[in-house]
């Protein structure tokens, strides 16, 4: 197949074929709703398929849509996984393979990188003891230039200020301060949310079964928009010199493997779904894998969320904004640019099926 061809021009697409091809391979289906409705009052929700060993000791988990709009990429990776790849594979040696579709259908269905309470879903997953408040030191100071409360404008000089800013303040600041995750400002971008979301709900109540008594776990989460165009990143949160940090640079490569999130653009964060997964399962070895895939320069997929937020919340009715504003958001996150997707879901696949084989051929560290 053509790789382009495995992404879908919007949800219900993408969810429907997800779906058709899983029930096609005779996959373990589930449905949880997440009790909203898309823009065509559609049922929104998260879908996962099962397949392989019913018991697996070794499972590999390929989730998406934590990023809502960053899910056309995800999906697209799945369905080609279910429509292509997966036709004439046999487990063995009790490996599974569990795939989370959508885990921000709110967001995947409106264009928006935030879930219905305009939260980041990766900044949620506060871990026991942890509270839903505080934020980023500067994040006050620099809440004008993040969040202006005005509809947004084709034509506003937003890298001017930026690099003005970062002039003033210096790059680390910002990436200190801006993506980390916020808890005091609702209608600001990055913000983690005042309680536990939908999705964590769901997670929460059915991970432990889908992954059951399995030793060995990778989990590849997709996402889109930090890095080199075309190029993907592994993000961790195992110590550098771990055996598991060890084992996954073996089997992904060295120079794709990133212990932290704090080289180059990346960050760390707080709240993301990885340590989350990790703390859920202290007893096997989990291993997460926050699969990050380039698309823009930083500042212009900033930008861009910026634009759409502000038309999401500050925009009178029948304003031209909040549509344009999602189409650059879909552009900046998931290029239309065919030689793109045709690199990213094939480079996608392959991820996948390192995967697969690491957990094949032995068991991890």
């Amino acid at each position: 197949m053509s790789y382009a061809s495995a992404f879908s021009p919007n949800y219900s697409t993408a969810r429907n074929r997800f779906c058709t091809a899983a029930q096609s391979l005779g996959c373990r289906l589930e449905t949880y709703p997440i009790e909203q409705n898309g823009s065509d009052g559609e049922e929104l929700s998260i879908d996962v398929a099962m397949v392989g060993s019913p018991h697996p000791q070794q499972i590999v988990v390929v989730s998406s849509g934590l990023h809502g709009v960053e899910g056309f990429f995800g999906s697209a990776v799945q369905c080609a996984l279910l429509e292509e790849h997966l036709v004439d594979w046999s487990a063995t040696q009790g490996i599974g393979l569990v795939l989370l579709h959508a885990l921000n259908p709110y967001g995947f269905a409106w264009r928006r990188r935030w879930n219905e309470d305009n939260v980041d879903l990766n900044r949620n997953f506060l871990l026991p003891g942890e509270e839903y408040r505080g934020s980023p030191e500067k994040y006050h100071d620099l809440n004008w230039l993040f969040n202006p409360t005005s509809p947004p404008s084709r034509f506003e000089p937003f890298l001017i200020k930026a690099i003005a800013t970062i002039v003033r303040h210096g790059i680390t600041s910002l990436t200190e301060t801006l993506p980390v995750g916020q808890y005091d400002f609702p209608q600001g971008l990055f913000f983690g949310g005042h309680r536990p979301s939908k999705t964590y709900e769901i997670l929460q109540a059915n991970l432990t079964r889908w992954i059951g008594e399995a030793t060995n776990v990778v989990h590849i989460d997709f996402h889109t928009g930090l890095g080199k165009k075309a190029t993907y990143q592994l993000f961790i949160d195992d110590p550098p010199d771990s055996a598991a940090t060890q084992w996954l640079r073996e089997n992904f490569g060295h120079q794709i493997v990133t212990p932290d999130k704090l080289k180059g653009n990346a960050y760390k964060i707080r709240g993301g779904l990885g340590s989350w997964c990790q703390a859920m399962f202290p007893q096997c070895n989990y291993h997460f894998l926050t699969a990050e895939f380039g698309t823009y320069p930083v500042l212009q997929v900033v930008e861009a969320l910026r634009a759409e937020n502000r038309a999401h919340f500050f925009a009178p009715p029948h304003h031209p904004s909040p549509e344009w504003t999602r189409q650059r958001l879909v552009e900046v996150f998931v290029p239309a640019d065919l030689a793109w997707r045709e690199a990213v879901v094939s480079q996608g696949l392959d991820l996948v099926a390192r995967a697969i084989e690491a957990l094949g051929a032995r068991a991890i560290a």
